[in-house]
């Protein structure tokens, strides 16, 4: 690809990493053959607080060129900068954010462009919602009272205006909506006649499905099951599962199908955007893989980073296990964390014939990082992170009701303990004095044994994947993207690193109806998990290594993995192409505007 194409990336996360989409723009603007290939980046979204300093603005890692705001001038885009701000009485932000790659050193700082739209004219935005309503049957009357809708629509013109004030909108240039958030962009985008604008829908999830899957007590079991045999029976998800077409996000998901292009982050995800509309059957949809850290340790760096995770589990619970388990992760039901627990019943019963010990540290909360003040006062009184007390600044609603399983969970266990670590970060200044001085957040990855990711919905994993280079067995769902990833990379081989569990097979039950399968509950769901479960166990325990040897052999066999599904990996054989086509493609080769999807 020449490299003069333009990446607009219109995203929530454009100041700092937040989830899934943070991570992967971190991966694109350290990679070579992205930095490479797209001569210039450019990260759109709304502004979400005016509180603050102007250098606050765009985080502790971007630089402030322009700021209505704050009336602060140090660009030559200003003046047509004020004209659009008038216009649409908006205010816009405008900068630079630095991108650092701390293992390679690769650097980049793409432009990014913040829009004010709170006060927004009021006439000029109908006007654009008409056009939406017309052009692509989207209904915004029905969604603006939820300002999660509205501002994205708010933010799509003022950001059209402002690509084409700083020179952006060229034929080169490709809109990218990262989920839903940035699709009213996009389709300002398609609208623009003066713009031979690119558009192209990244699919991090399908928020559609995902509801589906959370809500239903059946969940991946059922859902994924109900899925295959709608494509089976020519079935879409508002046949199988009523009307989608309230929910806010699925109106502008299901419009994706006017966009040029559709990338997907996982196998199943191409399956659910298939199952969004009949449209879809003949969309361009390409899958491109979310990438993973691959930095090669020694044995020594590993035994290092266990050794100091053992040392605190010995300052918490007296003892040093044997082996340490993890799970680092978001506090939501779509993590599936109650499966952890089935599993580790299943180990411990083994490891009690073994003689063995494991600690499963679990990283995760709800809420906001609480202050070191208050961890030091949590710890000191009440033995925190082993003890644990509901209300602010200790635990959340949802974090309760997690500690309460892992309370019952530590009463019957012998051999295996579950320490809850509700605390954002990874360092004794954010997690107490007990934690060794000279613990770092990536000691949690280099010397985690196992780490659990059972998902019931999980577009890609990157965090279920993060310890494989470091020689950790990754245990993560079949539903999660990951597995396609590995399964690319292995050729469906079995590799000791890494285990899947599968909650959706259905052999053994006999379901065959689709009626039938929208009918598994969570006592169908429960007696899966059970026998599979068991059978991710033995596994596990099959696999943990013996002795340094077998450590030394699964560091590199993680490290040879992760280095083939790496960012660069990603950008060169599963991004660029489909960029590539997308911006060499013309109007003759576009289908008519009914199934404007390819």
């Amino acid at each position: 690809m020449a490299n003069e194409a333009t990446a607009v990336h219109v995203t929530h996360e454009t100041v700092g990493k937040v989830g899934g989409i943070g991570a992967v723009l971190q991966g694109f603007f350290t990679c070579k053959s992205y930095l490479e290939s797209i001569n210039r980046s450019i990260l759109v979204g709304p502004l979400f607080t005016t509180e603050g300093s102007v250098s606050e603005r765009l985080g502790e890692d971007g630089e402030v060129l322009y700021s209505s705001i704050d009336g602060y001038l140090n660009t030559g885009y200003a003046p047509a900068f004020r004209k659009i701000e008038q216009y649409y009485n908006a205010g816009i932000i405008y900068g630079r954010r630095t991108f650092v790659d701390q293992q390679t050193g690769i650097k980049s700082t793409p432009e990014v462009v913040l829009v004010d739209v709170k006060l927004i004219d009021e006439g000029v935005i109908n006007e654009f919602k008409r056009r939406l309503f017309e052009e692509f049957g989207i209904q915004s009357h029905l969604q603006e009272h939820l300002w999660e809708y509205e501002q994205y629509v708010r933010l799509a013109p003022v950001a059209i205006d402002v690509l084409k004030a700083i020179g952006a909108a060229k034929d080169s240039t490709v809109v990218i909506s990262h989920e839903f958030m940035g699709m009213p962009t996009a389709l300002g985008a398609v609208l623009e006649s003066c713009c031979n604008f690119k558009t192209v829908f990244y699919a991090h999830e399908v928020a559609t499905m995902r509801r589906i899957v959370e809500e239903h007590h059946g969940h991946d079991t059922m859902f994924y099951n109900a899925m295959k045999q709608a494509h089976n029976d020519g079935l879409y998800v508002n046949d199988v599962f009523g009307d989608q077409s309230t929910y806010f996000k699925h109106a502008l998901v299901e419009a994706s199908k006017y966009c040029d292009h559709i990338y997907a982050v996982g196998d199943y995800v191409m399956d659910e955007l298939r199952f969004l509309a009949p449209q879809f059957e003949k969309a361009k949809i390409d899958i491109v893989y979310n990438g993973i850290p691959a930095y090669q340790i020694s044995v020594r760096e590993k035994i290092a980073s266990k050794e100091k995770l053992r040392r605190y589990c010995e300052n918490l619970l007296g003892y040093k296990p044997d082996f340490i388990f993890t799970h680092v992760t978001r506090l939501v039901k779509s993590k599936g964390m109650w499966r952890d627990l089935r599993v580790l019943e299943q180990v411990d019963k083994e490891f009690r014939t073994q003689g063995k010990t494991a600690v499963l540290l679990v990283l995760s909360t709800e809420v906001s990082r609480r202050r070191s003040s208050d961890i030091y006062n949590m710890e000191s009184t009440y033995n925190w992170p082993v003890a644990h007390r509901e209300g602010w600044p200790d635990l959340s609603g949802g974090e309760a009701r997690y500690y309460t399983a892992v309370q019952e969970f530590n009463t019957r266990s012998r051999n295996i303990k579950i320490i809850f670590i509700n605390q954002f970060g990874f360092a004794p200044e954010r997690c107490g004095k007990r934690m060794p001085a000279d613990m770092e957040f990536m000691d949690i990855r280099k010397g985690s044994d196992v780490e659990f990711g059972q998902s019931i919905y999980e577009p890609f994993g990157i965090a279920q994947l993060e310890p494989l280079t470091f020689g950790g067995i990754c245990v993560f769902s079949s539903v999660c993207g990951c597995s396609g990833f590995l399964r690319d990379v292995t050729g469906s081989e079995d590799v000791r690193n890494a285990v899947i569990a599968d909650y959706t097979n259905l052999a053994s039950h006999g379901y065959t109806e689709i009626e039938d399968i929208l009918q598994i509950g969570r006592s169908v769901r429960n007696r899966i998990e059970v026998v599979e479960s068991e059978r991710v166990a033995m596994q596990i325990c099959s696999r943990l290594p013996k002795n340094e040897a077998e450590v030394e052999s699964m560091i590199q066999t993680g490290y040879e993995l992760a280095k083939n599904m790496n960012w660069d990996t990603v950008v060169k054989n599963y991004l660029l192409s489909g960029l590539q086509s997308v911006i060499k493609a013309t109007e003759d080769t576009k289908v008519p505007d009914e199934l404007h999807i390819a």
